[in-house]
């Protein structure tokens, strides 16, 4: 798999693969963020998966392009040449399926809304990254048939926690906010919590998988997260 590093204005250089975008570059992308994170390079910032690319930020009074283009180049051949991880990491995000293009959502495409809720919550969708929003998680693997245009007119408040469909994507609105997706549940588990050590829910690399439940079940939980009790269901599976 071959890849260029290339200067991105003063304070950044960029990784890019050049290979299509998949599960399997998913994970080189993933592990080799890891790496350069492990070697704990003098100068570097923050570093910022993407969908073929991973971005170093860097502070050039501590490190020069030249060198840490060195660093990250070593690091990135001998990732390329370990190969990807055997297993993954599922995220599961209980879900109330009521939302108001539900029915929409179903109609459009043939189903019920019982098929619709079952085929949603079958998947494990890839995190392909995260952006939009603070905690917004960008997922692949919504199956074709439940594929829904956008709305034509985008509402000025999306409820914190919808879960919706748009287009051939679906996701997690971790904030209220304007959006054009149809909305088929919600989520009562935050995506996003800023004055944690640990912010953000979702990372990038990880599986996102959603797990229905009642109302009754969403409040429940709700309750739980407003104690600080609640924890969310991970898992570490053999991929096949």
């Amino acid at each position: 798999m071959d890849f260029d590093i290339l200067p991105v204005g003063d304070m950044a250089l960029q990784i890019f693969f050049k290979a299509p975008i998949s599960e399997t570059l998913q994970s080189q992308i993933q592990q080799t963020t890891k790496q350069i994170e492990k070697r704990k390079i003098q100068g570097v910032i923050e570093l910022v998966p993407a969908f073929q690319s991973i971005t170093v930020y860097y502070n050039p009074n501590l490190t020069s392009y030249k060198n840490l283009s060195l660093h990250v180049f070593e690091i990135c051949q001998k990732r390329l040449a370990e190969g990807t991880s055997s297993s993954k990491k599922v995220i599961f995000i209980p879900t109330c399926y009521d939302g108001e293009d539900l029915e929409n959502v179903a109609r459009r495409n043939g189903l019920s809304t019982e098929e619709v809720i079952s085929i949603h919550s079958s998947v494990d969708y890839l995190i392909y990254m995260i952006g939009f929003l603070p905690g917004f998680p960008y997922l692949k693997g919504l199956p074709k048939k439940l594929t829904t245009p956008r709305l034509s007119n985008p509402r000025l408040k999306v409820p914190k926690g919808s879960v919706g469909i748009g287009g051939d994507q679906t996701g997690i609105y971790p904030l209220e906010s304007p959006g054009g997706w149809n909305l088929i549940g919600r989520t009562p588990v935050p995506l996003f919590t800023p004055a944690s050590s640990e912010p953000f829910l979702l990372k990038a690399g990880d599986f996102l998988r959603f797990m229905p439940v009642s109302t009754e079940e969403y409040r429940e939980i709700e309750n739980l997260v407003k104690d600080n009790v609640y924890k969310v269901e991970v898992k570490e599976i053999e991929k096949y």
